[in-house]
């Protein structure tokens, strides 16, 4: 292919897709500044510790149990109208709720409803633009999208309390609300005229009648996963450090406090630490694009993870700058990590399938956030949260080493035909660079 015909290529997929990925990125700009009003309104009217917990799992809740149903609808709809009406519902849940503000009417209740519709909906609208990303973006191009994904996530995490905590100081409620309206469509309005593939549906034997039933598509999923030892292998891994290391951000505070003896001061650096972190890793992904081997490269930032972990909970109460150190390394690391497993998901797993398989390892590995909450608070409790660092810093660095030495690991990205221990030698530790 000469350079003319290369540049060609480029734009047939670059134009359409960045249009499509422009606009969601002002919907979830939009959806940030809701999420942190919201939030701040809950903070200030309630004073509530519990109220805040209450709507953080109504917002988990919907992703979890609603996943693996959800993602056998997107395999059976299409993705284009289903991203369309999800981000549509979304923005008459808000609306709803701006006219509520507006007359004074707003109860809390009437907050955590808009929390469980938005996501119900995101639900749907995550797992829909995934899967239509592999139809869009040629394979070998997938890591670096998604390096710019976690780059648009770590702007927005800095961003967002900033922003909107200015915005609330000038707005009221309900302008903010119309932001989050006239972002979702922004997001609408591309997708009225870019055509987002279809896929084939044929993995599936499809009944006399000439259609499957939801149930039987749904079993299809779970089989699929099960019969496939890396693919459940690498989606246990996204759950363990789901379980060890969500904790442990989530009391990162009482560390820094009670260990270090910080103020609100030191807890800021360390989340601005953290996002500036993920923000670097996202923009090294993205241009980077990764070694050619995927898994080496998440691998590499599994390993890295680990090790910010366990110095975190090794680093003596004088050492506090050591920490705001290895916080910038572990939010450098997790977009080197995280991109290249969805990348990995999107180019071995039929596209057909994507909307089952995404759901279905994204809702388990989600599931284990509140569960490892409910283990890690009495743990550190008991024994402190350095210790909560230090063991899941060590497994993570322990399933990052030791998954160069599982074939079935290292073979995913060969397609479930050739993954067998037998069918490829033992792989090494061989990088091969990506251009």
């Amino acid at each position: 292919m000469n350079e003319t015909d290369e540049q060609t290529g480029n734009r047939k997929w670059t134009l359409p897709f960045f249009t499509i990925w422009t606009g969601q990125a002002f919907s979830l700009l939009g959806s940030s500044l809701v999420q942190f009003a919201l939030i701040w309104w809950l903070t200030k009217t309630t004073g509530s510790a519990t109220v805040l917990a209450t709507a953080s799992l109504v917002g988990l809740i919907p992703q979890v149990l609603l996943g693996p149903i959800a993602g056998a609808f997107i395999d059976r709809w299409n993705r284009r109208i289903t991203m369309m009406v999800a981000d549509s519902i979304s923005a008459l849940a808000v609306v709803v709720l701006g006219v509520l503000f507006y007359i004074g009417g707003v109860q809390v209740w009437h907050v955590y409803l808009l929390m469980f519709i938005r996501s119900c909906a995101g639900a749907f609208h995550w797992p829909a633009m995934q899967a239509s990303t592999s139809l869009m973006v040629p394979k070998d191009q997938l890591s670096r999208v998604q390096g710019m994904n976690q780059l648009l996530m770590g702007v927005i995490n800095i961003a967002s309390a900033p922003l909107g905590a200015l915005l609330l100081s000038f707005v009221p409620m309900q302008g903010i609300l119309a932001i989050d309206v006239t972002t979702a469509a922004i997001a609408i309005t591309p997708l009225l005229f870019v055509t987002v593939p279809q896929p084939e549906r044929r993995l599936v034997p499809e009944t006399p009648g000439g259609k499957t039933s939801l149930w039987q598509d749904l079993r299809a999923g779970f089989r699929y996963v099960a019969s496939w030892p890396g693919l459940i292998m690498l989606g246990l891994m996204a759950t363990m450090i789901n379980f060890f290391l969500n904790p442990a951000f989530s009391m990162l505070p009482i560390l820094v406090t009670d260990h270090f003896g910080g103020e609100a001061l030191e807890i800021a650096w360390t989340q601005s630490a953290w996002g500036i972190g993920v923000v670097a890793g996202g923009l090294i992904l993205s241009v980077w694009g990764g070694f050619r081997k995927k898994l080496i490269t998440s691998l590499m930032g599994v390993i890295t993870m680990g090790i910010a972990m366990a110095i975190i909970g090794l680093t003596p109460s004088g050492a506090f700058l050591l920490v705001v150190g290895m916080l910038f390394l572990s939010g450098l690391a997790n977009p080197i990590a995280n991109g290249p497993l969805m990348a990995i998901f999107q180019s071995v797993v039929e596209p057909e399938m994507q909307g089952r398989v995404l759901t279905l390892i994204s809702s388990v590995a989600g599931a284990m956030t509140p569960l490892g909450l409910l283990i890690a608070g009495p743990f550190a409790d008991r024994f402190g949260v350095q210790m909560w660092f230090i063991i899941g810093g060590a497994i993570t660095l322990a399933m990052g080493i030791g998954a160069y030495f599982v074939p079935a690991l290292m073979n995913l990205e060969n397609g479930r035909n050739k993954e067998e221990a037998g069918e490829a030698s033992q792989p090494g530790l061989v990088i091969e660079t990506g251009d």
